[in-house]
């Protein structure tokens, strides 16, 4: 897209045609990687008035008796107004072949470049050099760079046409301005309120307008209702500010994607407030805004008194549609992103409440549970009681942490290692269960910092499901560097159980721990069988070397949530 931007920036550099025709042509060649591109502007009888290629050496073009003269999917282009885009030439139907000494050629892209509603020139692509033939990308980037060509031609045919009108030169300039400052906002801006209120101010100004609105489609509807009104009257143009589709003006329209130009305002009666009309308003424009071949909103201006259609103004006002309805799709898909987003981050919350806080209460359920034993000594009960006390005081400063900034405090402050330390003592007071905890330091420093705060976490749910399901009486946890990446193993000798049969029985564990280790690309593998204990195996990736001689108290301190 950058080399897209910087060939349409190319496109203005100069106004002689033949400059813009060659800069249009090589930048075609160029963003699709094609080994031979051509231009054509047809002759309106069926041929071409002028032929520009790139890539040809200047004896294969000799070597060619005459230029194409509109047949074949040349000709196909010329007659349908459509893209085509096919991986051989000679297989399709309407291909006539190649005249004497052509260069062979075999994939082929053909755009048309239209403005204001009307073809001007047809951009040819063959032979895609790193691939068989060309892609949907490829297309859909050529029918953008078409559609700036318009724009680059028509600025160079006004150019050639300045010393015989003066004024209709400037007309032209300011609606292509129009047209690039809408290119640009909608390139750079996602609030939909200010640009709509932008562009709907410079297009009643540039046609003259008495007011103008714009009436956007209803996602769970289908109906199109106001957004936005400017100019006199100040109050809307119609009685109602929602329309379904088909109903009025806007819903034919919104329904059709036909613009409708007319000065027969008392055929909507209904609908038109009567203030309008009183005000001295004879005619209203509205066309569609577009995006992906369907109509989004819907923009109408309404004009002092009867004014005749001008297809070159209604051209270019469906152009604008264009520009907004895109503008108006993406900002409508970056709050579809913003949504996904947060949905996300309720997942992820999830995961840390269920594998941080969850499991504290669980073992201080655990201890609790403890203190109910058979005991000759009542000291050694109020100890457990402390603890639980202790253990829950630690868990509501979690609870208040997360609601603060999402992220358990005893996590920002200890390193990954006295981090694991820790999980393992409070694991081996909860349940009595022996632990065997190895860790090699240089592993600790080859991990990121999501990578530490993952592994901290898959450690945590992997003990809690050995005390909690396993019933297992020894652990082995162990860190250490594997190849290139850090592997982490947690083996317990508890009952184990059939992977196919009980693993939805273990509730959302084993599942949090393959989406942690997923989300910072590592993997994860658990193997277990009735009678023979769980083995859980991540492996993470490694950092370089030189992040090694940083502690690893740092790498896991420095990891925000």
């Amino acid at each position: 897209m950058r080399a897209l931007h910087r060939a349409t920036l190319a496109l203005y550099t100069d106004l002689s045609m033949e400059g813009v025709l060659q800069r249009i042509t090589q930048s075609a060649k160029d963003l699709a990687n094609a080994r031979y591109a051509a231009l054509g502007i047809p002759d309106g009888k069926g041929g071409l008035e002028t032929f520009v290629t790139a890539g040809l050496r200047d004896g294969d073009a000799k070597r060619i008796p005459h230029q194409p003269v509109g047949r074949g999917l040349i000709g196909e282009i010329l007659r349908s107004g459509q893209s085509i885009r096919v991986p051989e030439i000679s297989r399709h139907p309407g291909s006539a072949g190649f005249p004497p000494g052509h260069p062979a050629m075999h994939s082929f892209l053909g755009v048309p470049i239209a403005a204001y509603g009307r073809p001007i020139g047809q951009i040819y692509l063959t032979d895609k050099i790193d691939a068989p033939e060309f892609s949907e990308e490829d297309q859909q980037l050529i029918e953008l760079l078409a559609a700036h060509a318009a724009a680059a031609i028509e600025n160079a045919r006004l150019y050639r046409q300045v010393l015989r009108g003066q004024g209709e030169l400037a007309q032209r300039n300011e609606e292509l301005d129009l047209v690039n400052n809408l290119a640009s906002a909608v390139a750079s801006s996602i609030d939909v309120d200010e640009l709509l209120q932008t562009q709907l101010e410079r297009v009643m100004g540039l046609f003259e307008a008495r007011a103008g609105e714009v009436f956007l489609r209803e996602d769970h509807e289908g109906a199109f209702r106001l957004a936005v009104h400017r100019g006199m009257p100040a109050e809307s143009f119609w009685e109602l500010d929602r329309f379904r589709a088909g109903e009025g003006v806007i819903g034919r329209v919104g329904k059709s994607g036909d613009p409708i130009w007319t000065s027969q305002l008392e055929s909507d009666p209904g609908y038109l407030r009567p203030s309008v009309l009183a005000a001295g308003v004879g005619t209203l424009v509205a066309v569609p805004l577009t995006a992906r071949g369907s109509v989004v909103g819907v923009l109408s201006l309404a004009f002092d008194g009867t004014r005749p259609r001008n297809a070159n103004q209604l051209g270019l006002l469906e152009a604008v549609g264009a520009g907004v309805g895109i503008a108006v799709e993406n900002a409508r898909l970056h709050r579809q992103a913003r949504r996904l987003a947060v949905l996300e981050e309720r997942e992820r919350i999830g995961m840390d409440l269920h594998d941080g806080i969850i499991q504290s209460i669980y073992a201080v359920g655990l201890t609790l549970e403890y203190s109910r034993l058979p005991t000759e000594d009542p000291q050694d009960i109020l100890l457990k009681v402390e603890e639980a006390i202790a253990g829950l005081n630690a868990i509501i400063r979690d609870i208040r942490a997360y609601i603060l900034d999402l992220q358990p405090a005893r996590f920002q402050t200890a390193s990954l290692s006295e981090g694991l330390e820790m999980l393992v003592r409070e694991f081996r007071a909860n349940t009595l269960v022996e632990v065997d905890l190895r860790i090699e330091p240089e592993a600790l420093g080859r991990l990121g910092r999501d990578g530490a705060a993952a592994l901290f976490h898959i450690v945590q749910e992997a003990l809690a499901n050995a005390g909690k399901h396993a019933k297992a009486s020894r652990v082995w946890v162990s860190v250490k560097l594997d190849d290139s990446r850090v592997a982490l193993h947690v083996i317990d000798n508890g009952g184990g159980f059939d992977l196919q049969r009980e693993h939805t029985k273990l509730g959302h564990g084993l599942e949090n721990m393959s989406e942690r280790a997923r989300q910072v690309g590592g993997d994860f593998e658990i193997a277990s069988s009735p009678g023979e204990g769980t083995t859980i195996t991540v492996r993470l990736p490694a950092e370089p070397a030189l992040v090694a001689s940083r502690p690893a108290s740092d790498v896991f301190r420095a990891a925000p949530r």
